[in-house]
């Protein structure tokens, strides 16, 4: 059991580690490109993001559990059949993958950019859509390879196989677009086409660390496959029915926040030049689909990590009928999201202005930029709570409903985006996304509290708590920044910009981690893991 642990908390850093490094390269892109080769960059990696989804199909992690539960029969031979079986339709899916985004590269360049006459064109759009799509011919390959090494609890291949895939392709990018733009004196349109390239590159550094583990760990798996127990062969029909059936609710949680994405590629240019706002359309859709995205997004990958290492327990209990374990799991679960989200996206939402500035610089832009990230940061909160209530209902064999909220969201996404856009202007497509994204998981609650017929009070409770005490945080987080930006910096300045942030997240944070914990809200959500901050509350 602790190796199983190790492995998945192994796993769970690298992909924190890859998450991080995705948010910090673009402070330098940014600098180098600018906001609106951010946006035509963004034009290519929403579809593409889905089309990796669809082409791989969950099977990666349908995969590890595949491989995981024959190995548990004695039945080695069936994750070995399985993998080479499912490698081929792997290559062929990726390469129908690419064929679509390649050939419907300017289709979508269409839908994307409007007929003004912006600093992107359509030509420009589909250009470095048909870059990016030439990683889809090796990554749904790659993928299946790290669900397999998962199906023997070796999560060491995945972890440094997605840590190099990230690094790679952020080195070959910021080297790539820094020589284009600074030595070459070249176009921003061929440094984004290159940056969006880095994928490809980042995919094929990534395969070959995989390869390595494969040539090393073969004899292994040879020996491995001696122990073949069960004399009984599967079809392969047999096969994939299982690994389908295990695949299918894992694209959901992936593709929903690309599917809202791509809604507002399809629509925020041209709302936004409708009503006389063309000029700073490609900023907005830059920072609510990019930029912005990746600073709010940073809670909801911390409180879904934590949330989620429960789902495993609530599916077992689930299976093995035990009732009061999987009420108290799913409460316990949902009860991480309110504890992180709601202090750090109220957080964020104080801080927009300042935080935005930090990362991206203080220019004539921030005035629009800074407010948008102050209105997109309570969406966190419905992010993740629809990302931990749809692993729910797949942990309660629910995953079909979760699919339907999803489709209702998507539906509520379609129609207000653009009359909330005409309304509201760039603050539309936010809110949009807000009622869309809390619809969904508002059903998702009501389906798991109609399945389990547990009671919300604990949430309830928990959650006010949670309320108080990021209200007082407001309070102390409004005070020193205030004192800061009146009293002690002259004018605006990506320097004042972080220590703004710094000074006051960190008094507020405090605050709101001493009152959590003093109250012993903290011990009773997070358990054993409120203990790391005993040393810093004695």
């Amino acid at each position: 059991m602790s190796n199983i642990i190790r492995g998945t908390m192994l796993l769970t850093g690298a992909n924190y580690l890859s998450k991080l490094l995705g948010i910090i390269y673009l402070i330098p892109f940014e600098a180098l490109v600018g906001y609106n080769a951010i946006a035509l960059y963004t034009f290519a990696y929403t579809p593409y993001s889905i089309l990796i989804s669809i082409s791989t199909m969950g099977i990666p992690l349908a995969m590890s559990k595949f491989v995981s539960k024959h190995n548990t029969m004695g039945d080695y031979r069936a994750g070995r059949v399985m993998l080479k079986s499912a490698m081929k339709v792997m290559v062929l899916t990726g390469f129908i993958a690419f064929l679509i985004l390649f050939f419907g590269a300017e289709s979508i360049a269409k839908l994307s950019i409007a007929d003004y006459d912006l600093n992107n064109s359509v030509e420009d759009a589909a250009f470095v859509i048909k870059m990016v799509s030439f990683a889809l011919l090796i990554l749904p390959t790659m993928s299946i390879l790290r669900g397999f090494f998962q199906g023997y609890g070796s999560m060491g291949p995945t972890a440094i196989s997605v840590v190099m895939e990230q690094i790679v392709r952020i080195v070959f990018l910021l080297g790539s677009v820094f020589i284009i733009i600074k030595i070459m004196d070249g176009s921003t349109l061929s440094a984004v086409g290159i940056a969006t390239f880095a994928a490809f590159v980042g995919a094929v550094g990534s395969l070959l660390v995989l390869a390595f583990y494969w040539k090393s760990r073969k004899a292994y798996l040879d020996v491995e496959l001696q122990k073949q127990t069960v004399k009984k062969r599967h079809t392969k029909k047999q096969m994939y029915r299982e690994l389908l059936s295990y695949a299918g609710p894992f694209v959901l949680v992936g593709i929903a926040t690309p599917l809202y994405q791509l809604i507002d590629q399809f629509t925020i240019i041209r709302a936004m030049g409708n009503i006389g706002l063309k000029d700073i359309s490609e900023l907005v859709y830059a920072v609510i689909v990019s930029l912005g995205h990746k600073l709010v997004i940073i809670p909801v990958t911390i409180a879904t990590g934590l949330s989620l290492a429960l789902l495993p327990v609530i599916t077992k209990s689930f299976t093995e009928n035990k009732r009061e374990v999987y009420i108290h799991q799913i409460n316990l679960s949902l009860q991480t999201v309110m504890l992180i989200i709601i202090p750090a996206a109220v957080g964020l939402s104080i801080l927009g202005t300042e935080a935005y500035a930090s990362f991206y610089g203080v220019d004539e832009d921030l005035a629009i930029a800074g407010p948008l990230l102050s209105w997109y940061a309570p969406v966190a909160l419905f992010f993740g709570l629809f990302t931990v209530s749809a692993s729910i209902l797949q942990g309660l064999n629910r995953q079909n409903f979760a699919l339907i909220s999803l489709g209702i969201g998507i539906l509520i996404k379609v129609i207000c985006n653009i009359p909330f856009i005409y309304l509201f202007e760039g603050k539309g497509a936010i809110f949009a996304t807000g009622l869309a994204v809390l619809t969904a998981s508002i059903l998702n609650i009501w389906q798991i509290q109609k399945t389990t017929n547990m009671s919300l009070k604990p949430l309830y409770k928990r959650t006010l708590l949670v309320l108080i005490f990021t209200v007082i945080m407001t309070i102390v987080v409004f005070i020193v920044k205030g004192i800061l930006n009146g009293l002690i910096f002259d004018e605006p300045s990506r320097l004042q910009s972080i220590v703004v942030v710094i000074v006051s997240a960190g008094i507020g944070g405090y605050l709101y981690l001493w009152l959590s914990y003093k109250s012993t809200l903290m011990e009773h959500v997070l358990g054993n893991k409120a203990r790391v901050l005993s040393k810093f509350f004695p």
